[in-house]
């Protein structure tokens, strides 16, 4: 009878235990490559449903997500009408991932906290921020809740609405999402933390930094990437090596999960499932939302016509008056105290920089 050699006894390791004896190496399962590789799609270009993988999602609901879309697309298009205009010194452009950011906050509840990177701040209309608001954030005039400490287009939400400032830099935002859903499960809260951060964020340092602690401490933490396929190859060098962005994160110990970033409702059930899993204790998800060309307002608008759930021509009119009116009031209101300089940066400002205010110097 033969002896079984050492290596027929080692059962299975994971990647990065180091037993090179051992029979064969585990690093991920077949599902989870499946889910970080593939492309999750539920409603197809050309406006047609899948309803067996249909996620609970109402007719109001969808609406009102169009809507925003809608509302986020035009203030968009003003933005950089104002920024060739020299009025504004510049708009991060949120076009073709209007679905992405509105469709993880839709299946968000009220009390999730929402961590905006450079291009979803205005992610915070759909928590009911009004036009306005956003409208005196570019201007960074005296009605601007940050007091235009923040570059246009990245707009201070009220406490209330649970929207984080918008970070400037690709990343800076994940280790505040982290830290913000340690404290959550510290706490025991049924919340959790969506952070967004577009593909250039993956090769930052606190991209690493974030998604390591958030595994590691299995926090109740969700990352949606927008993953623009065009910006990818107009870049010179690629941003990684790795089969998708999504399979980096089972590097971490997180599910990847792959969707059409076009499709509202693909990312919706992929957003959904990882909230209930991070309030259940599972831990952090991170979902690839790829954009490949498609109009995401074309796609959800074809839906929603078919299904006669929408006017679109008259909410395009009501939201174009919506936006022009709150821009043109916006604009002839003057800017913040000087004294909001300081304000909110010192405890207690330097008797110099009061001095200097004083005298106006």
């Amino acid at each position: 009878m033969a002896t079984a050699s050492k290596a027929d006894k080692l059962p299975p390791i994971r990647a990065g235990m180091g037993d090179v004896e051992a029979p064969s190496v585990e690093v991920w399962s077949d599902d989870d490559h499946r889910r970080a590789t593939g492309l999750l799609t539920i409603l197809s270009p050309d406006g047609q449903v899948d309803r067996a993988a249909m996620p609970a999602l109402s007719a109001e609901a969808a609406r009102d997500a169009y809507r925003t879309m809608v509302r986020i697309r035009v203030l968009g298009e003003r933005a950089r009408t104002l920024v060739s205009e020299g009025r504004i010194a510049g708009y991060p452009d949120a076009r073709g991932a209007e679905a992405a950011i509105v469709g993880a906050a839709a299946a968000l509840a009220a009390a999730d906290v929402i961590v905006p990177g450079p291009r979803a701040a205005a992610v915070a209309l759909h928590r009911g921020l009004p036009v306005a608001a956003l409208a005196a954030q570019l201007y960074g005039n005296a009605n601007d809740v940050g007091r235009g400490h923040q570059p246009a287009g990245h707009a201070v939400s009220p406490r209330a609405l649970n929207v984080m400032p918008a970070s400037l830099l690709p990343a800076t935002q994940l280790p505040h999402a982290v830290g913000i859903a340690w404290a959550m499960k510290m706490q025991r809260k049924a919340q959790l933390a969506l952070a967004y951060l577009d593909r250039v964020a993956t090769s930052a340092e606190d991209f690493h930094a974030g998604l390591n602690f958030a595994a590691v401490f299995a926090v109740p933490a969700v990352f949606v990437c927008v993953n623009d396929a065009a910006a990818g190859a107009a870049a010179a060098v690629p941003e990684t090596l790795a089969e998708t962005l999504a399979i980096k994160a089972l590097t971490y110990g997180m599910p990847g999960v792959r969707v059409d970033g076009a499709d509202l409702f693909a990312v919706y059930a992929a957003t959904a499932a990882a909230a209930e899993r991070a309030r259940s204790g599972g831990g952090p998800t991170f979902i690839e939302a790829v954009i490949a060309g498609d109009d995401p307002l074309d796609r959800l608008r074809v839906w929603l016509t078919n299904e006669k759930l929408i006017d679109d021509a008259a909410l395009r009119k009501e939201v174009d008056a919506e936006i022009a009116t709150a821009l043109e009031a916006e604009a002839k209101v003057g800017p913040p105290p000087l004294h909001s300089m300081i304000e909110d940066v010192y405890s207690t400002p330097p008797a110099a920089l009061e001095e200097a205010l004083r005298t106006k110097r």
